[in-house]
């Protein structure tokens, strides 16, 4: 298929979704070209709804529809959707348990050039933390059109985490995710690499990589960030016994944080974290922005040979 942002899912899936019966709405903050919603929106006006440059306004309207038995997405970009409207997303969302899914793009530094206000890296930290709250971090297009349609189909609150990026096609186009499953897409005996979105294809790489030095990767896609697939990943790491997270996102709360508390109570292990370190983004074009923040297959390789150390 070749390279696609999993952003390019979202209008796509929302139609799919109407067509196979679900009373699908969308609710947007002004950016429905850059999320790709105006494909529903044309699809299907009377299903649409603007609630211009005003995401907290949104994620109410939202709210407001899922209690009349709609299924309510709310695009935006990542930093809006969660930091600006985290008061809405917390009381009115998740303290009531509504069926509302939040579908944000533009997460983590490979938005680019958009510089470091726009560069979300703490949107898993706030959404995580929410009780309620489901947590899903595609690898790709096809996946995350698979999470979108997990979220539409259990009730209640869901976070999709989507990109603007373009990132190589690592699942099949039938590839169907489960809440709380995490994926083995290579096996093997010396070290983990659980990784999450973008970081997926990097992980896979530094898994060639350290086969070439004879280090035995195993790489796993913690696609369902909340819950966690805790068997499947305590399993891993008492089989390697040795852990390297690998995310988009801030090291502090994020998917690395999440397998950290598990192993920590369950099966503690040496451990690294690849992911941001407690900055902001910077502007500059995506693959740059992930060698200046130590994202790459390389940064990875370095992780798991120090963690084997």
């Amino acid at each position: 298929m070749g390279n696609k942002a999993t952003r390019a899912a979202f209008g796509e899936t929302l139609n799919e979704l109407v067509a196979d019966g679900y009373d699908v709405v969308a609710v947007e903050a002004d950016l429905s070209k850059s999320t790709t919603t105006v494909t529903f929106q044309d699809a299907h006006p009377d299903r649409f709804f603007n609630a211009g440059i005003a995401e907290a306004n949104m994620i109410d309207v939202a709210a407001g529809l899922a209690v009349t038995g709609k299924v309510a997405f709310t695009g935006s970009f990542a930093v809006f959707a969660t930091g600006r409207a985290y008061d809405q997303v917390r009381n009115t969302v998740c303290y009531s348990d509504l069926n509302v899914k939040l579908a944000p793009t533009h997460s983590g530094i490979t938005v680019g050039p958009d510089g470091g206000s726009h560069q979300m890296v703490e949107d898993l930290a706030l959404m995580r933390v929410l009780p309620g709250m489901r947590v899903l971090v595609p690898a790709d297009y096809n996946s995350a059109k698979s999470a979108l349609r997990l979220a539409a189909a259990i009730p209640g609150p869901f976070y999709v985490r989507l990109g603007r990026a373009s990132v190589p096609e690592v699942y099949a186009p039938d590839f169907e995710m489960e809440l709380g499953r995490a994926y083995v897409l290579r096996e093997g005996s010396d070290v983990t690499l659980f990784a999450c979105g973008v970081m997926v294809v990097e992980a896979l790489q530094a898994a060639e990589s350290l086969a070439a030095e004879g280090i035995s990767a195993e790489v796993i896609d913690i696609a369902s960030v909340k819950p966690l697939d805790a068997e499947m990943i305590v399993a891993s790491a008492r089989k390697t016994g040795h852990v390297v997270t690998c995310e988009e996102h801030s090291i502090i709360g994020g998917m690395g944080s999440a397998v950290a508390e598990l192993l920590g109570e369950t099966c503690p292990v040496p451990m690294r974290r690849v992911g941001v370190r407690d900055v902001f983004g910077t502007s500059g074009d995506p693959d740059e922005l992930m060698a200046h923040f130590g994202l790459t297959a390389s940064d990875i390789v370095v992780s798991a040979r120090n963690v084997l150390a």
